[in-house]
């Protein structure tokens, strides 16, 4: 992917709101409704010139009060039909509108949560939420009150014309050649409006991500003082925004002005020959009246068209940002007929001569010629410095990305045939980072097994050493964390996500230091609960401590993306240089808990939490 990851054709027709279509397709019976109720009421609008025109001729010319009183009746009756209807008509059109863009948004929602983690790295949580929020919005406004005045001002132009030749066949007919005089500018300031329409809302979206990014890192916005920097960043992207969005008002104003003036200058015209036709006899003052009443609704019609196709330039522009979305093909997907796991499964986890590069960073290789067996119920430690391949390790287990070369097997099982969700469904992770959701406690444990019981999230729980702290919060399990459980310390935290690891019960456990943030006191209570999860599954660590070390059946020693050595920790110790100065405090000495206490040594990669 480009830099710019959600590129787009240059739009340059209404064709985008044509994706509209398969949302609006299962509510075909309220657009039936709303059309029908549409035609009644534009009926029953075009109706009152006619009435006008027998007052007019017959009523006032009779001097019969009973004639202008039946003709008052059949006025006020056909005003009564189209107030009823176009209430209707404006019910059904808004309900709809409503309805099309919460599918919109669920759709686009749906699709992005199912997007690869390479999506996620060159997209901006921001852009993704102006597309779900503002672009959503001008669909709405064009699938709801738009569609409704975009229809009843078609119907009423058209109907107007059709009922202006019937009454006056030669004036309709200058109108009708003066109409190409007037679209064409029309379209042409239009094909403008569009093109700062797209612009305004990528203005938008960049405010949006900085934005989000700013708030999700307030913690070191504030540590590091940025907040005027921060500030000004944004001030500037909100001013971008508002320039364009000024310029895209500004042609739509002189869209507006032209097509106003046109069509009234055209009006004018064709008024001023009928009033020279009254004077001379060829038309009466009723068919005058009738024609100016028509007259009028098309010229309010087409002012009417001409502003909604400023606001079918923009809605257009929108569309094209959430078709991109909706059209976005994961990377990672579950092939056509895709594998079945064992249905016993035991955690069995193989690599074979992986080649990986993030693809942020092609030229780099993550890993290398990466081969690893680890055997069902076994606990494998993963160790080495920063950039060595730890964590990619676990992103290709969970098949976050597929490797370039090579094979991942869970089971026996290529996990580049088998079902992604029916592959992490085996599978419970425990990151160093712990992600909390705006929730309860009890909720973001659930998450874990949305379907278990309350007993058991709260029996995880003790066995996370979590219940203790859970049921001092001011409503138990069913107290709301706050966003990313800020609520919360590190610690506790880090035991939330450890009870949801173990609600899960998972066959295969991928633990990124996960006692990394406890105290010694709850560190040890939580360790005795992985033990006992580990003795029955089998178990990958990146280990950072030496107790977690330790206790690992094998330790798997790696270095920019190679292993180095593998085996326990005495062997190691005395076999690979690189784990000896990983697990050395100082160049020379090494401590373990039986060493004298109160060495002034520093720790090191590896380092014993005492």
């Amino acid at each position: 992917m480009s830099a710019k990851p959600l590129d787009r054709p240059k739009g340059k027709s209404l064709k985008p709101l044509a994706a509209l279509w398969p949302f609006l397709r299962p509510y075909r019976g309220t657009l039936t409704a709303a059309l029908i109720a549409l035609v009644l009421a534009a009926s029953a609008l075009l109706a009152l010139p006619m009435a006008v025109r027998q007052l007019v001729d017959h009523g006032m010319a009779s001097n019969d009060a009973a004639t202008i009183n039946k003709y008052f009746f059949g006025f006020l009756g056909a005003a009564v039909v189209f107030g009823l209807f176009a209430a209707l008509r404006f019910y059904l059109v808004t309900w709809l509108g409503e309805r099309v863009v919460a599918d919109v948004r669920a759709a686009v929602y749906a699709r992005v949560v199912h997007m690869d983690m390479t999506f996620f790295e060159v997209t901006k949580t921001g852009e993704v939420l102006s597309r779900l929020t503002g672009d959503t919005t001008l669909v709405q406004s064009i699938s709801g009150v738009g569609l409704s005045i975009t229809l009843r001002s078609i119907l009423s132009l058209l109907g107007g014309l059709v009922l202006m030749a019937a009454t006056s066949l030669r004036l309709t007919g200058i109108i009708i050649a003066l109409i190409p005089l007037i679209l064409l500018p029309l379209f042409a300031v239009g094909k403008r409006v569009r093109r700062l329409s797209r612009d305004s809302q990528d203005r938008m979206a960049d405010s949006s991500g900085l934005a989000g990014e700013t708030l999700n890192a307030m913690q070191t916005v504030q540590a590091f003082t940025l907040e005027a920097l921060q500030s000004r960043k944004f001030s500037d992207a909100v001013e971008a925004g508002f320039a364009t969005a000024v310029l895209r008002n500004r042609v739509r104003a002189v869209l507006t002005a032209i097509g106003t003036m046109l069509v009234m200058a055209s009006i004018t015209l064709v008024l001023w020959l009928g009033a020279r036709g009254v004077l001379a006899g060829s038309m009466t003052g009723g068919q005058l009246g009738q024609f100016l009443l028509y007259a009028g609704f098309v010229v309010t019609a087409a002012a009417a068209l001409i502003e909604q196709w400023g606001e079918m330039q923009r809605a257009a522009g929108a569309m094209e940002r959430l078709v991109e979305l909706l059209q976005a093909k994961p990377a990672i997907s579950a092939p056509a007929a895709p594998q079945a796991f064992p249905s016993s499964s035991q955690g069995a986890l193989r690599f074979e001569a992986v080649q990986f590069s993030y693809p942020s960073r092609p030229e780099t290789a993550a890993l290398e010629q990466f081969s690893l067996v680890v055997q069902p119920g076994e606990t494998v430690a993963i160790v080495g410095p920063s950039g060595a391949g730890k964590s990619t390790i676990f992103q290709l287990a969970l098949r976050f990305y597929d490797p370039q070369a090579g094979q991942v097997f869970l089971d026996g099982v290529d996990v580049a045939s088998a079902d992604p969700v029916a592959l992490r469904e085996r599978i419970g992770l425990v990151p160093q980072d712990t992600v909390l959701f705006g929730a309860s406690a009890r909720d973001n444990i659930r998450y874990g097994r949305p379907d278990a019981t309350d007993e058991q999230i709260e029996a995880a729980a003790k066995a996370a050493a979590a219940d203790e702290f859970i049921r001092a919060l001011p409503q138990g399990y069913d107290t709301f964390l706050g966003e990313r459980g800020l609520r919360l310390s590190g610690g506790q935290r880090q035991r939330i996500a450890i009870a949801r690891a173990i609600l899960k019960d998972p066959p295969l456990l991928l633990l990124d230091e996960a006692t990394s943030a406890l105290d010694s006191s709850s560190e040890r209570l939580v360790q005795e609960a992985l033990e006992r999860l580990a003795a029955t599954r089998t178990t990958l660590i990146i280990a950072h401590r030496l107790s977690t070390v330790r206790k690992a059946d094998r330790i798997v020693v790696m270095d920019r993306g190679h292993i180095v050595a593998i085996g326990s920790h005495a062997q190691l110790l005395a076999d690979s240089p690189l784990y000896a100065r990983l697990a050395q405090p100082q160049v020379g000495a090494f401590v373990t808990p039986d060493d004298a206490a109160g060495s002034p040594a520093s720790p090191g990669l590896l380092h014993d939490e005492t």
